[in-house]
């Protein structure tokens, strides 16, 4: 740039003479860069401040503004307005020049703003018809020393313009990029470090997570919030792209607005913005913006500025206090202001040469600018730096402003020993992580070339940031940093976070090393293992293990009968197993399929035996009794020996725990001569377990009855499938449908397990399942099933299966096979009828079982140690093993003899052996007898006390019915009925279930209907029970009751209270009722009949469609000794119970009786 002195000293007087009116343009004419005679002319204290503002706008130009970031000096562009010679020659000189200075301008279109193109193209218009009316005026005028003499000064004024403008605008690139009118158009751009204030009292203010921000360190920060863009956009275009970052507390918000204090931490940074960039997130999400930031110093939020804070003139007016330099300018009245050029004359000479031309115009200017613009002396100096982002305050409170201060360093001395000595340590710990991880020492090398105005590692403060910014520590210890000003504590909150950096760093180290050393060893294995197999190849030693493994994987397939799609997923499977190496993991996945496919038994089966007395042979060394059940499956057996098969057949054995459901089915598999094989789904929830897994699974495998054929190694076994009734249903599937394909004979030919994926024939499988109730098992299930009853065991079956079977192997479980252990009959009918009095004979097994044991123990304490001493040991086979037994005491209760063994001593370690212990011989002559009268020691009181509560005639309201328990095994339950004053209502207690409830409803209902013909009110009109409460309780509360059998039982029990007539006890009855007298059949006969003979009841009284029941299933030895009467209708039971009273004399004529009952004689 052609400096101010030398500008003037190379321009002629005529020709820079302006005129008054070419002073009134250059003044009014709006460009960026003012002349020197504008700022002279002008007195007001806004005009100046208008000129800092400008200079502002120069230095902190926005990236549209200025090319590349680069600040510059250009030429003022009011060297273009230069003065024109006064004559007409010169004025077509100047004509050129404004030609040439308006191409430029479209040249430099890249650099400057279309608005100051269009301006300084105008400008240049306008300076061109000036220079030819002036040319014109003063070629008619006779030139004068005077107008010569104003003329030089006014030249000197327009020469000094540019000096006049560095003032305030120093650096600026808002003027013409090109420097046109300079004189001279070659002139090279000036660079000039950028001016970043040193005080800078209000920020917008942007909230950062995760990290702070430190000085010295870029950092990109997106911004969605609209009204925070447009806030930046105007900080960018007026020329202020500063912003104060400041970490919030809770990182996980994502706010871009601070609301409060408290929600951000009070030390943030002062950044630069240097570039920003827009980009969408998405279809249909609003637009963010990504700034870059180059933080500076630390500063400190004091309060945030709400809506209407500053007054209107205190928003209008720019900031002053820019930076140093800048404010001692403003401190001197505008006359004083020094020129940076000492032989250019000064404003207040200029001025005075000014103030012969044209003075009363110009105070007529002035004086029509005070009018327009009133001024201050407080607005010209303010008692605070005003806001230097007011023009953004309009966005309140959608931004957040706040005033802040800059936070100072404590004084220190930069020679400290402790400071230079933690400076070392941490240059010697950046030195040690940079070893250990590579990419540690290119971050600090890129961090450190960031900040090449200074030497980081020469800077306590620099070092301490520098030593933050590249650890991954807490974002708390992360602020401390931050919020620290003492330079001492900085560097050692910094030394501390490189630490833990250098601790990370060498752990990382170590797992990287050992990771690499066991990958170098398991290389270098495989390479030596490749090269053996090679070498043992090529001498033929050895084969290929893979080639072996392919080889008995042919052998076992050409073993089996595999169908035609099942040998050509063979042969494919094996074929995929041939290209893959032994290292891939498809290789194991293809291995176990071909494994479990060849596994599979494909058409090999036992020969199956159909000798029907070899079946009723084993039937009946297995079981006794279950004459109905055994029938059934010799017929079954009878037709498989005629089709020579029992494809299609699925038997289901339902019955009450311990009846021997499952050892049936054993015995029927021992029958056939086939494989038994038997799993539980009892609770299974899973699908897979039937079907399978999908190979895809990380450990699939194939369902149960895939598994079941592996094991057996025929196709024709028997599966036994256990508690079929409590199988359950979860989110991943329904088992009971996955059975219906495996149980179906008309699917199961083709049975599809996932994980094989291929179809197997189940059909030559017999399927038996078990169950105890039929009434969870599903509908379609329980269709494709033939259900046999297996029902319970009466007293006598009982006392043979316990004599015949239980007690044989209960003894010798007992280890008394050899010894004479006397169990008599007595004891063992005792033992039923007051112990186990279920169905089933599994609790009896386990009183047979303790029986023994306690027999066993007496024997042992009577002879004693001498009699049985235990076996020595022999020490070559014995060895020792630490030992782990608990204490028994904790250590707060040892006494002071007490030691626990420590490891290694003499009492820390026990013997082992591998020599299995002999059993000992009880010596001869030991005898021992177990009747009814010791039977209690050796079991314990009884658990049944009696067989019925009353054993003399009850009062008037009581019956007897007969029930059917949980376990299997019936009851005598007696009903009692009472009645009291009251409202009518029926009171039910003794945990009664729904059903029956709904049975003593219907009783009563009947008997209040029927109360004229029972005798129970004088008149068919007359109303009873209205004033009287009922109540009805069956005993034993503690075991709930269900079932509609009771319903002739509370009949009766109602009857007889309301006649008051006593029932014999000796009478008891089952069998469900209807609302008009109907009695209708119920199950579980037998268990009851069973109850009945045991508590001596003497007369029956059961449903007429019970009778075939009866005959069929119940035994002769339990029906012997009591009546049986088979009845239809309430009457029957009626007469039949009051039999020989006076009701039935009364009930011939009121409730006649229109048929006999039968009857069963014993």
């Amino acid at each position: 740039m052609l400096p101010i002195r030398a500008a003037v000293r190379s321009s002629s007087c005529n020709r820079c003479r302006p005129t008054t009116f070419s002073l009134a343009r250059s003044i009014a004419t709006p460009t960026s860069s003012k002349s020197v005679s504008h700022y002279l002319d002008h007195r007001s204290n806004d005009v100046i401040a208008s000129a800092i503002h400008a200079q502002q706008r120069g230095i902190h130009s926005s990236s549209r503004i200025s090319e590349k970031k680069r600040w510059v000096n250009p030429a003022s562009e009011n060297d273009k307005d230069k003065s024109i010679n006064e004559d007409e020659g010169e004025s077509a000189k100047a004509e050129i020049k404004s030609d040439s200075t308006t191409n430029e301008v479209k040249k430099g279109k890249e650099e400057v703003s279309e608005k100051d193109s269009s301006t300084e193209a105008e400008s240049s218009k306008t300076a061109e018809e000036r220079a030819k009316n002036i040319a014109e005026k003063e070629s008619k005028k006779v030139e004068s020393p005077a107008s010569s003499s104003s003329s030089t000064i006014r030249t000197s004024s327009s020469t000094s313009t540019p000096s006049a403008s560095s003032l305030f605008s120093s650096g600026s690139t808002s003027g013409s990029g090109s420097g046109s009118g300079s004189g001279n158009s070659n002139t090279p751009k000036e660079i000039a470090k950028p001016i970043i204030p040193e005080t800078y009292p209000q920020v917008l203010a942007v909230p950062i997570t995760h990290r702070p921000l430190f000085p010295g360190f870029y950092k990109a920060v997106t911004v969605r919030s609209p009204p925070v863009i447009k806030a930046i956009r105007e900080l960018q275009a007026k020329g202020q792209p500063y912003v104060g970052a400041f970490l919030l507390k809770d990182s996980a918000s994502d706010s871009d607005v601070v609301e409060n204090l408290d929600q951000v931490h009070p030390v943030g940074v002062f950044c630069q913005i240097t570039s920003c960039f827009t980009s969408n997130e998405g279809e249909g999400k609003p637009e963010s913006l990504t700034a870059v930031l180059f933080p500076h110093r630390r500063i400190r939020i004091d309060d945030l500025v709400k809506p209407g804070q500053l007054s209107e003139e205190q928003q209008s007016l720019p900031f002053v206090n820019v930076s140093e330099a800048s404010t001692e300018g403003d401190s001197k009245p505008e006359a004083e202001v020094e020129s940076f050029e000492p032989d250019v004359p000064s404003v207040e000479a200029v001025r005075e040469e000014l103030g012969t031309v044209s003075k009363e115009r110009d105070d007529a200017e002035l004086d029509s600018e005070s009018q327009s613009q009133p001024q201050s002396s407080a607005a010209t100096t303010p008692s605070k730096p005003l806001s230097p982002i007011g023009f953004i305050h309009n966005l309140l409170p959608d931004v957040s402003i706040t005033n802040v201060s800059n936070v100072a360093l404590q004084p220190y001395d930069k020679d400290s020993q402790v400071i230079r000595a933690i400076m070392s340590e941490l240059i010697s710990v950046f030195k040690e992580i940079a070893q250990l991880q590579p990419m540690f020492r290119e971050q600090v090398t890129s961090f450190a070339m960031s900040n090449t105005s200074s030497q980081v590692f020469d800077e306590p403060d620099k070092l301490a940031d520098l030593a933050a910014v590249v650890s991954t520590a807490d974002v708390s210890d992360l602020q401390a940093v931050l919020d620290s000003t003492s330079i001492e504590d900085r560097l050692q909150r910094a030394l501390i976070l490189l630490k833990k950096e250098l601790i990370n760093a060498q752990l990382q180290f170590k797992i990287a090393r050992d990771v690499d050393t066991k990958i170098q060893k398991r290389q270098r294995e495989y390479y030596l293992m490749e090269q053996l197999k090679g070498i043992k190849k090529e001498l033929g030693m050895e084969s290929d293990g893979k080639d072996k493994l392919v080889e008995g994987f042919k052998e076992k397939a050409s073993k089996l009968a595999m169908p035609e799609g099942v040998r050509k997923v063979f042969d494919e499977e094996l074929n995929k197993l041939v290209h893959l190496e032994p290292a891939a993991s498809e290789f194991n996945v293809t291995r176990n399929y071909i494994d479990w496919l060849t596994q599979v038994p494909w058409g090999v089966h036992s020969p199956e035996n159909y000798d029907i007395s070899h079946a009723i042979k084993v039937l009946d060394e297995d079981h006794y009794g279950l004459k109905d059940v055994k029938d059934r499956i010799l017929e079954f057996m009878a037709v498989g020996k005629l089709r020579g098969s029992v494809e299609g057949k699925i038997l289901c054995l339902a019955g009450p725990p311990g009846v021997g459901k499952t050892s049936i089915g054993k015995s029927i598999a021992r029958a056939l001569g086939r494989q038994f094989f038997r799993f539980s789904v009892g609770g299974l929830t899973d699908v897979a377990e039937i079907k399978g897994h999908r190979r895809t699974y990380i450990g699939a495998m194939p369902g149960k009855p895939v598994q079941a054929l592996k094991k057996v190694a025929t196709e024709n076994p028997l599966i036994l499938i256990d508690e079929v009734d409590k199988i359950s249903k979860a989110y991943n599937g329904d088992p009971a449908s996955a059975l219906l394909e495996m149980l179906d004979p008309e699917q199961n030919k083709s049975f599809l397990d996932h994980y094989l994926d291929v179809p197997i024939d189940l059909s030559r499988v017999l399927f038996v399942c078990t169950a105890n109730v039929l009434e969870t098992i599903p509908g379609p299930l329980l269709d494709r099933m033939e259900v046999l009853e297996v029902s319970g065991y009466v007293s006598a079956e009982k006392m043979s299966i316990a004599d015949k079977y239980l007690s044989p192997q209960a003894k010798e479980a007992a280890g008394l096979k050899e010894v004479d252990i006397d169990l008599s009959p007595g004891a063992i009918e005792a033992l039923i009828r007051y112990y186990c009095r279920e169905s089933g004979v599994r609790n009896l097994k386990k009183h047979i079982d303790k029986i023994y044991r306690k027999a066993a123990f007496k024997i042992v304490t009577d002879l004693g140690e001498e009699a049985l001493p235990e076996p020595k040991q022999l020490d070559s086979s014995t060895q020792t093993v630490e030992s782990a037994e608990p204490d028994t005491k904790p250590a707060s209760e040892h006494l002071p003899g007490d030691r626990s063994p420590s490891p290694g001593d003499a009492g820390s370690t026990k013997p082992v052996t591998t020599v299995p212990r002999q059993a000992l011989k009880v010596p001869d002559g030991v005898h021992v007898k177990i009747t009814q009268d010791n039977l209690r020691d050796y079991v314990g009181p009884p658990i049944y006390h009696k067989d019925r509560l009353y054993t003399s005639a009850p009062p008037a309201g009581v019956s007897t019915g007969l029930g059917y328990l949980g376990n299997g095994s019936g009851a005598v339950m007696p009903i009692e009925v009472t009645a009291m004053p009251g409202k009518g209502n029926l009171q039910l207690t003794g945990k009664l279930g729904e059903v029956i409830r709904e049975s003593a409803q219907i009783a009563l209902s009947w008997v209040k209907s029927n109360a004229y013909s029972l005798g129970i009110t004088k008149s068919e009109t007359e109303v009873t029970l209205n004033d009287r409460d009922v109540h009805l309780h069956m005993p034993e509360g503690g075991i709930g009751k269900e079932g509609p059998s009771a319903g002739t039982a509370i009949l009766t029990a109602f009857v007889s209270l309301f006649t008051k007539t006593k029932v014999d006890p000796d009478v008891a009855m089952t069998g469900e009722i209807s609302l008009l007298g109907q009695v209708l059949p119920v199950g579980g006969l037998k268990e009851k009949i069973l109850a009945a003979h045991r508590a001596g009841i003497k007369k029956l009284i059961v449903p007429v469609a019970c009778k075939p029941d009866i005959d069929e299933n119940v035994p002769l030895s339990v029906k012997k000794g009591i009546e049986f009467v088979f009845v239809e209708d309430v009457k029957q039971v009626l007469y039949e119970v009051f039999r020989g009273t006076e009701n039935e004399n009364r009930w011939r004529d009121t409730l006649p009786l229109e048929k006999e009952p039968e009857r069963d004689s014993p």
